[in-house]
């Protein structure tokens, strides 16, 4: 028998690290705004904004929640892996590249490796009926929402929700922090021991 990856948590329990919210209403941007003379800056801010619906997981640690150290909780949008492919599948050849199934496999692999750095995959899974196939979860788009709105909106909306174990929890957000802590160098060490 396999370890699970995800245990089904009902509405009423409270937020936690790698709890799973599908159809997530999140502020997002329109386009760069770009600042006009005589319009005051938040008006034009305010005008850029919109709301999505994307499939998160919750990256907030465990400890801040449990001990409500935070009134805003940090989100990562995922995608469902067969639509990933076809996003791939378009900047590959936009790219002027082959999306060859071998490509396509060794991209998962890196994935799932850690190579690439914005990505992070999660595994299929089910509890309770409640399933979700491989997800993949792109770092490039960090999201906040106030805590107490997104607690009272899976409790609203009276549905379960499946939840990261650890240490799976644990290995995304260590995913997570790689992906921040980069640090590139404008000029590497020179190898004067060579």
């Amino acid at each position: 028998m396999t370890e699970p990856w995800y245990k089904l948590t009902p509405a009423t329990e409270g937020l936690t690290q790698g709890d799973i919210v599908l159809d997530c209403p999140l502020a997002t941007w329109k386009s760069a705004p770009i600042a006009k003379k005589g319009i005051p800056e938040v008006e034009i801010l305010s005008s850029a904004i919109e709301v999505v619906l994307a499939d998160v997981v919750v990256l907030t640690q465990v400890c801040d929640l449990a001990q409500n150290k935070i009134d805003d909780v940090i989100l990562c949008p995922h995608l469902r892996l067969d639509d990933y492919k076809g996003l791939w599948a378009v900047a590959k050849r936009a790219q002027d590249q082959k999306a060859t199934n071998r490509a396509w496999e060794r991209n998962c692999e890196d994935i799932c490796d850690g190579f690439i750095w914005n990505l992070s995959m999660l595994n299929s899974g089910e509890d309770g009926g409640l399933k979700t196939e491989h997800r993949v979860v792109d770092f490039h788009y960090v999201y906040t929402l106030p805590r107490a709105f997104l607690e009272s909106l899976i409790v609203q909306r009276g549905k379960p929700r499946l939840r990261l174990l650890p240490p799976y929890r644990e290995h995304l957000s260590q995913a997570f922090a790689r992906y921040f802590m980069r640090v590139g160098l404008p000029e590497n060490i020179k190898a004067t021991w060579k």
